[in-house]
């Protein structure tokens, strides 16, 4: 079935990642300064955070339901009001660290699912040459929706009564999903889904003879772009002496300009440079912002530019990773949601096992042993990467080919 002409703008195939973002802002911005209120240290609550977000990496086992029995357009609504359910559940009992840990990894497992539907639901719709700029549009809405998410959650969790605060996160967070009737969801695959991850197996065996997938895979798994200060930053903005109510207005607003602004220099880059050792040099020249951040006093107005400048490269990266992802799964793939799942998958494991790194480098020496904890790791490895994939492996100029259609079933 050719859907093509009904499909609309990208603007409105991205607009639900706002839904995402806004969670993810809550994640790590509002959460942590309700951990620290609560007299949690700040090395904690970035580990904290890290096991919250760890289904970002290992959900993709479970994506393969995705792409059967219901529509994913019925996926990505069932888990994304499950996700802010359990966020406006938070809101309201927040008093146990243990039982926010768990409440919100059941919400962020329902929200990588939610991800992982979204994301190969509209990802299947479009042509092979929309791929960059529905990859800006998506890191737009990500990273601006998470801005968005810690400007509103930040002000209502400190002006509003809990519940009243809860029921406005509730239906804030859920508008973006208002423009689903507006884009097509074609029907499931017609297969069981035990046939599902039998044909998963079998994509992902494919998929990993491929050399520039094996190039991409690596770059993702590995902390080359991860930028996970972001995720860390807002846990400890008293040692910026920046107040609560500041670093919700330096991480809400600067996260959107960071969004638009590093996003939108992808689909141009992109026309001029293959997308994989874009995606290295933004890791590489990030790490160098960060390591000159040490030379700045621990004041406001360095926290407002770290968090700025973090989420300037973080939101570059992530515009050229699913810019990645979308050009590996192609129009009309019967397994859209699963494979998005699974390339996100490895794009999103670095920025957990980066925050442990980060919270740990934080316990050692402050802010400084944090950001010589990630600019040091995430530079050395893209020195690394750069030296044997695109010197030894010589790949500098890998575009990927034209992808045959994978056959529908029934």
């Amino acid at each position: 079935m050719n859907t093509q002409r009904s499909v609309p703008a990208l603007w409105i195939l991205a607009a639900p990642v706002l839904t995402f973002g806004m969670m993810g802002g809550f994640i790590v911005v509002t959460l942590p300064q309700i951990l620290a209120a609560q007299g949690v240290p700040g090395g904690h609550i970035a580990v904290d955070v890290a096991i919250i977000t760890s289904p970002g990496f290992w959900i993709f086992l479970l994506a393969p339901f995705l792409d059967v029995r219901f529509r994913r357009r019925t996926y990505a609504l069932f888990f994304g009001v499950l996700a802010v359910v359990a966020t406006a559940f938070t809101v309201l009992h927040h008093s146990s660290e243990f039982e926010v840990e768990a409440v919100m990894l059941l919400g962020f497992i329902s929200l990588a699912l939610f991800g992982a539907a979204q994301g190969g639901w509209t990802g299947s719709l479009i042509k092979k040459e929309q791929d960059s700029r529905l990859g800006a549009w998506s890191t737009v809405c990500n990273i601006g929706g998470g801005g968005i998410g810690i400007l509103l959650s930040g002000f209502v969790t400190q002006h509003l009564s809990p519940d009243r605060a809860a029921a406005f996160i509730f239906i804030a967070f859920l508008a973006p999903l208002a423009v689903f009737p507006l884009i097509p969801a074609p029907p499931p695959d017609g297969t069981l889904a035990g046939e599902s991850f039998v044909r998963f197996t079998r994509e992902v065996a494919s998929l990993l003879k491929r050399r520039e997938v094996l190039v991409a895979l690596t770059m993702f798994a590995l902390p080359s772009a991860s930028f996970a200060l972001t995720n860390v930053l807002g846990g400890i903005g008293e040692a910026f002496h920046a107040s609560p109510s500041l670093v919700s207005i330096f991480g809400g607003t600067g996260s959107i300009l960071a969004g638009i602004a590093g996003s939108a220099m992808v689909p141009l880059m992109a026309k001029k440079f293959p997308l994989r050792p874009l995606y290295l040099v933004i890791g590489l020249v990030g790490a160098g912002f960060t390591l000159s951040l040490l030379l700045m006093p621990l004041a406001p107005w360095t926290y407002g530019l770290a968090f700025l400048g973090e989420n300037i490269f973080q939101a570059a990266a992530f515009a050229t990773g699913f810019a990645i992802i979308y050009e590996v799964i192609g129009p009309g793939n019967p397994l859209a949601a699963t494979i998005f799942a699974l390339l996100s998958a490895s794009m999103n494991f670095p920025i957990i096992y980066m925050e442990v790194i980060d919270g740990h480098g934080y316990d050692w020496h402050g802010v400084a042993g944090a950001f010589l904890a990630d600019a040091l790791v995430s530079g050395g490895v893209c020195v690394l990467l750069w030296f044997v994939l695109f010197r030894v492996l010589r790949v500098q100029k890998l575009r990927v080919p034209p992808e045959p259609q994978p056959e529908e079933a029934g």
